[in-house]
């Protein structure tokens, strides 16, 4: 960062992962489920596939790509979704635990299986 800059860096730790599967639990969506696209770890949000939707209007780029109104995904605050666990199906808060070869793998705290493989 420059010299005199008033930019905090606000990178929050998360459990949330590209290709997860989270619940929404507030907001507009609640209760819908999706694949998550896009971690935005610098603003704490999150982009989950064909939820939040917003049009937006986008400018012609020639005769392959034509100008209009497109609709696409927007961002969720990361504290608005939590991970679905695979085995138990459910949403569920994550812990973590390092296994035999030293990696760190993340568990599901209702059902004590491990999320990654």
């Amino acid at each position: 960062m420059r010299a005199g800059s008033a930019r905090v860096d606000r990178r929050l730790p998360t459990s949330i992962r590209k290709n997860d599967t989270v619940l929404v639990i507030t907001g507009k969506e609640r209760g819908k489920t999706g694949k998550v696209l896009r971690i935005l770890t610098e603003r704490g949000r999150v982009i989950i596939e064909r939820l939040n939707m917003v049009k937006r209007s986008q400018k012609g780029r020639g005769p392959q790509q034509p100008g209009g109104v497109i609709e696409k995904e927007a961002a969720i605050d990361l504290s608005n979704v939590m991970i679905m666990c695979e085995r138990c199906n459910a949403p569920a808060r994550t812990g973590s635990r390092r296994l035999e070869d030293g990696t760190r793998v993340r568990v599901c705290r209702r059902c004590k299986e491990d999320i990654d493989r």
